[in-house]
């Protein structure tokens, strides 16, 4: 069972994983506004990640306690240029990164193993989430203002699944 402030400081985390996912999917439509598609897709692809992420806290937190939803925050819709939502992913999985290190930190203050064992695996996927968006972030930036470089990115970006 939970105590009553790691319940909470996961409920936390569940919304903050359901706002990662509404904040790519935003992402994905702004890239379809302007016919990227295959950046859409990129996003897309780690929309469904997030809601993977977020239903894993929910199941956790339900079969340890108790599921307490929250309005989730209306994401940006716009961006000025190609590369900035790119930015924005690596910047918010920066900060998601720092929130699952504080989830470790109190279930560790807690005494509360099982928890912290559960969070290990947010842990090393964070590693993943921040190499992948930076890695995007660097690519765009390389293809500058080169047509052809963003159509092969695109093309790239395509393929991910």
């Amino acid at each position: 069972m939970l105590g009553e402030k790691m319940e909470e400081a996961l409920n936390g985390q569940l919304n903050a994983e359901l706002y990662s996912a509404y904040l790519y999917l935003s992402m994905s439509a702004y890239y379809h506004s302007i016919n990227l598609f295959g950046f859409a897709n990129w996003m897309r692809v780690q929309w469904a990640e997030e809601l993977k992420h977020a239903l894993k806290f929910f199941d956790y937190i339900a079969e340890n306690g108790r599921v307490l939803p929250r309005p989730v925050e209306v994401p940006p819709r716009e961006w000025d240029s190609a590369l900035a939502p790119f930015e924005v992913a690596y910047a918010h999985e920066q900060k998601v990164t720092g929130l699952i290190n504080s989830l470790v930190e109190l279930a560790t203050s807690q005494g509360d193993e099982v928890t912290r064992d559960f969070l290990q695996w947010y842990v090393d996927e964070q590693v993943e989430e921040e190499e992948s968006a930076s890695e995007a972030v660097e690519k765009i930036k390389a293809a500058a203002d080169s047509t052809e470089e963003l159509d092969r990115l695109d093309q790239e970006f395509g393929q991910r699944k």
